[in-house]
């Protein structure tokens, strides 16, 4: 059995064992899911080559398209960073979608999206992702998408699955928002189904935590108190790294709370001494994302001694 394929049969398994999905399991009528244009592969790879990294290989089946790594980064010149392009333009019912990144020894990579991802309203199915991400000895990888916004009535599940070295790093993020937001007929989260699963270990298999949620404001609101309240922008980073760094980066990020200006963020411990977790809630996706810029720049400062330059203006 080939890698393709064997990624292909384990993201197909995921979304019919999961029983959030249970109720979208019919197939849709025009092209049956996980055909042909519908189970997307993509594998990267970075390895060091010299005074840089370089995207060693890279491997593709549509609708996942690359194009070639740049270096763009000032502060990290040596690390090649890579948009990842779909040509579907936005996750459709039936798609079946597997990510890969594999960073070696002393190498690092940065990979990022070409814009927000959509996930667009279903009548039939749902749409899976996976994400397998193996990180070597003394590796550095930022994997920091743009936002993904599912539509009305669109059901998602994606699992991601983190092996790390215990002298690498890596900073993972996540956010989450709706659509139309100013449009009252549209206003607010109203998708059926948004099931998300993060885990890691150690190479030799050792667990080292789990996160879990599963979202169905057709249930469960999401605006209610413990979930996101007054807010509309969901911000979730996953910071990876050697304990020594732990303490220099907490006592650099306070907690926040300023329903008047609609942000609220704080970082917390992950278990087994892995790293931390970082999470923000805004009213504009403007403000989630400077708060998780404001936490990478910290995490940048503390662990490579160099700072985050600032976004292009296009992003």
């Amino acid at each position: 059995m080939t890698a393709v394929s064997e990624a292909a049969r384990r993201v197909a398994q995921l979304g019919a064992d999961a029983p959030e999905l249970a109720d979208y399991q019919d197939e849709p009528p025009q092209m049956a899911s996980g055909g042909v244009g519908k189970t997307g592969y993509l594998r990267l790879e970075f390895a060091l080559n010299g005074h840089r990294s370089v995207l060693r290989r890279m491997e593709r089946r549509v609708p996942f398209l690359v194009q070639r790594a740049l270096y763009w980064d000032e502060a990290l010149p040596q690390m090649p960073c890579v948009f990842v392009i779909s040509t579907s333009g936005c996750i459709l019912q039936g798609d079946r979608l597997t990510l890969e990144v594999q960073v070696a020894p002393q190498a690092c990579g940065h990979v990022t999206t070409q814009s927000a991802t959509k996930i667009h309203a279903m009548e039939n199915n749902y749409a899976v992702q996976m994400q397998t991400l193996t990180l070597e000895e003394g590796s550095y990888l930022e994997m920091m998408p743009d936002p993904v916004i599912p539509h009305c009535g669109s059901r998602f599940i994606t699992d991601t699955r983190i092996t790390l070295h215990p002298t690498a790093t890596l900073l993972y993020g996540e956010i989450l928002m709706s659509g139309r937001k100013h449009h009252q007929a549209d206003r607010g989260f109203r998708f059926d189904v948004y099931s998300s699963r993060i885990s890691a270990c150690r190479p030799e298999g050792n667990t080292l935590f789990v996160e879990r949620y599963v979202l169905e404001p057709h249930k469960h609101p999401l605006n209610g108190v413990g979930v996101m309240g007054p807010f509309d922008v969901f911000g979730n980073v996953i910071l990876l790294t050697p304990p020594e760094h732990h303490q220099r980066i907490l006592d650099r990020i306070a907690p926040r709370y300023d329903e008047a200006e609609g942000i609220a963020s704080g970082v917390s411990r992950l278990p087994n001494e892995c790293g931390l977790i970082f999470k923000a809630l805004g009213k504009e996706a403007r403000q989630v994302k400077a708060a998780i810029r404001a936490f990478w720049r910290v995490a940048r400062e503390e662990i490579l001694g160099v700072t985050l330059p600032e976004p292009f203006i296009w992003r």
